[in-house]
């Protein structure tokens, strides 16, 4: 699990943010404008964009201008890290509960 920790942490970071969250939703329908993505958050420009640089920081999404457009896209990739970690807590809790049915489920004998 250390494998994980640093960008673990900058991802879990940057998701728990409701207006990040948001972004990351409208990114996975694909890439839009900085603008068209602004529209749906109740703050100014300048706020949204520090969620932006935030999200691109963390490598959760990319961002490239043309002429005066910023088109933002999701790094699918990136979300890997939390899909790697969710895998082993999953696997971890599977493994407690199928113990924990097995010993309910087991009649034991009295010594």
């Amino acid at each position: 699990m250390a494998q994980y920790s640093s960008s673990l942490d900058a991802v879990f970071g940057a998701l728990s943010d409701p207006t990040r969250r948001l972004v990351i939703g409208e990114l996975g329908r694909g890439p839009a404008s900085v603008g068209d993505l602004a529209r749906s958050a109740p703050m100014t420009l300048p706020s949204f964009m520090k969620h932006i640089q935030m999200l691109e920081s963390t490598g959760l999404i990319r961002t490239a201008k043309t002429g005066r457009v910023r088109t933002c896209t999701l790094d699918r990739e990136r979300l890997a890290v939390v899909d790697g970690w969710l895998a082993e807590q999953r696997a971890i809790w599977e493994g407690r509960t199928d113990r924990l049915e097995q010993f309910v489920t087991t009649r034991q004998e009295p010594s």
